[in-house]
């Protein structure tokens, strides 16, 4: 039997702890299917999935929880067959930086049932000026019968409270 991994990764940011990460993994069989990894006010913090033989979970969970750099925590997980027949979104926004943005919009989404499978963020400085902007992008999986009309006026509704431009468009996965 094959299981899938979910593992968060969390240390003090230093050059070669991918490469660690990587070298427990594949000692003991895994294969690195996909994963997400920054450094955050001089952490690295990541998320990786992975999946293993039954014959080699205990191995691999008993070896990362040794790493000494790292913090690995290790949770199982089933794919979801269903989530292949869901309608994907991506939603795009930018707009003045500013506290509750990311509430806001995800409140949004849970009213209409989307469920947010990637989020990444930023902020940068305006270009003409010293202003700080708020970036985001989402890739967003919702049910097939989803009214995305009535989605992107809400959304376009609490945009001009919020002062940021959101863009919501019908995506392909990447695989």
């Amino acid at each position: 039997m094959s299981y899938r991994l979910v593992l968060t990764v969390l240390g003090d940011d230093r050059p070669g702890l991918v490469g660690e990460l990587a070298s427990v993994i594949s000692a003991h069989h895994g294969n690195w299917l996909q994963s997400s990894m920054a450094q955050l006010a001089g952490k690295f913090a990541g998320i990786v999935e992975v999946s293993v033989s039954g014959d080699h979970l205990d191995g691999l969970t008993q070896a990362l929880s040794k790493l000494t750099t790292l913090k690995v925590t290790v949770e199982s997980t089933e794919v979801r067959k269903s989530a292949l027949a869901r309608r994907r979104l991506k939603l795009s926004l930018v707009g003045h930086d500013r506290i509750g943005i990311v509430r806001e919009v995800s409140q949004v989404l849970a009213r209409f049932s989307v469920n947010v499978e990637n989020l990444s963020t930023r902020t940068a400085s305006a270009p003409m000026s010293a202003e700080l902007l708020f970036h985001a992008e989402a890739e967003l999986t919702a049910d097939k019968a989803l009214d995305v009309g009535t989605l992107i006026a809400e959304l376009e509704r609490i945009s001009a409270d919020l002062m940021v431009d959101i863009a919501l468009d019908e995506s392909i996965r990447r695989h």
